[in-house]
């Protein structure tokens, strides 16, 4: 009998071959229904919003607009959207060079080129308005809104502010920090200051028991996002679901928060999988091409299984890492948790309210290596960047795998081929 898996790696399937005894349990969403016409999905959804005007409507009178959408790294179909929008602003007279389309970089590298062409999805967008990129360290670029009452400072892109009609587009997926991705969060950290950033992903926010995935009641970045929003004012929001074929099953138009609440209460139930057990090797992805471009993405898929991992358990994770490991600050952060180990990084984190740049993700990462033992199997990294993983590497999925079920003498194996995208659960009695 074949006891061969499948889970994604860069932008192809990596056939793993189980021990012939073991016992495979896959873990995949609920699979929904494709949209039977995406384009006409699209239409319906700015013409039937949520908690706001048709979006035609909403575009009269109007004299700029500024359009989010997220960076490479979420492969959010750009192309279905973005010419509707932009149609029906210029049937609005908005004139073409007052509509901008920006890139909600965060922290993370400017897309330009080949990249954008490929992130926008087509090619009369680029030529009709322009289409550029956030800086979150340009200081210039941004507007000071004050401060959250819990003090976070509030920098927003001026593009964004002082647009006359703003809406933020993205992906709904699970999100390790934030609960989901979306909404609120393409807003901030998408377009936000660095100081707006590193503030909400310092160790106060990080390690909060509620700041975890799938997860919106209590999660104070989820409600930092929120309160920042409040002090921007008028927001709308376009939010995709997408299947692992990343076709579309489900899209809205409306008010920012309740559509993207909308988008939430369609996808959670099949999303988050109940499974009866833990188990001592789970094998996963980091849901291949773009979300494991790099090292820095990786780290998504380590944290996601969590909650059916036995403590001490063996997490083996499978992700391509083609652009290798990261943005030079994740690298720093790394080498500082090689050079001062788990403990000592997580206290100095502790004593800090003010994160420096991507260390949040080295934070995110104690969390399973506190569970259990990570071994990553990658083609991208270089040998020192394979020291500072702070995992083990291994050349063969296939070995770990046995050497795990053998050691934990558990012949049950879990299996999640789309990686974070999919949030197993671990269905107590």
């Amino acid at each position: 009998m074949d006891n061969t898996v499948e889970i994604l790696f860069g932008r192809k399937q990596l056939a793993v071959s189980l021990p012939k005894d073991a016992q495979a349990t896959i873990i995949r969403k609920v699979s929904l229904p494709k949209l039977p016409d995406q384009h006409q999905a699209v239409r319906h959804a700015l013409d039937h919003p949520i908690s706001a005007k048709p979006f035609a409507e909403l575009a009269k009178g109007r004299k700029s607009a500024c359009i989010l959408i997220c960076d490479i790294t979420r492969p959010v179909p750009n192309k279905l959207f973005l010419r509707p929008m932009i149609e029906d602003l210029l049937k609005a007279g908005m004139p073409a060079e007052k509509i901008c389309v920006v890139v909600a970089t965060g922290l993370h590298r400017a897309n330009e080129g080949a990249e954008l062409e490929e992130l926008v999805g087509d090619p009369w967008v680029l030529k009709t308005v322009r289409v550029e990129n956030h800086f979150a360290r340009n200081d210039a670029d941004h507007v000071d809104m004050g401060r959250t009452s819990r003090g976070t400072p509030v920098k927003i892109d001026r593009r964004f502010v002082d647009a006359d009609l703003r809406v933020a587009t993205g992906l709904v997926e699970p999100h390790f920090m934030a609960g989901w991705s979306g909404g609120r969060k393409v807003i901030a950290p998408g377009v936000a200051h660095q100081e707006t950033i590193r503030t909400f992903h310092s160790a106060l926010f990080m390690e909060h028991p509620l700041a975890t995935q799938c997860n919106l009641a209590g999660n104070p970045l989820h409600e930092e996002q929120l309160a920042i929003v409040k002090m921007i004012g008028e927001v709308y929001a376009v939010n995709t679901v997408i299947d692992e074929d990343r076709d579309l099953v489900h899209v809205n138009f409306g008010e920012v928060t309740a559509s993207h609440l909308e988008a939430v209460d369609f996808i959670t139930s099949a999303t988050a999988v109940p499974v009866a057990r833990r188990f001592h090797t789970v094998l996963t992805s980091s849901a291949g091409y773009p979300l494991d471009k790099t090292y820095y993405q990786t780290v998504k898929g380590m944290v996601t299984p969590m909650d059916i991992l036995e403590p001490g358990g063996t997490l083996i994770i499978a992700s391509e890492c083609s652009e290798g490991f990261g943005s030079p600050e994740f690298r720093n952060s790394q080498e500082k948790l090689a050079e001062i180990g788990p403990d000592r990084f997580l206290e100095m984190l502790k004593a800090k309210t003010f994160a420096e740049i991507d260390e949040w993700q080295t934070e995110m990462q104690l969390k399973p290596m506190r569970l259990g033992h990570i071994k990553l199997y990658t083609t991208g990294l270089n040998g020192e960047e394979r020291r500072i993983t702070g995992v083990e590497l291994i050349d063969s999925v296939e070995d770990a795998v046995r050497q795990s079920v053998e050691e934990h003498g558990d012949l049950a194996v879990a299996v999640i081929p789309e990686g974070p995208y999919v949030i197993p659960v671990f269905a107590r009695d």
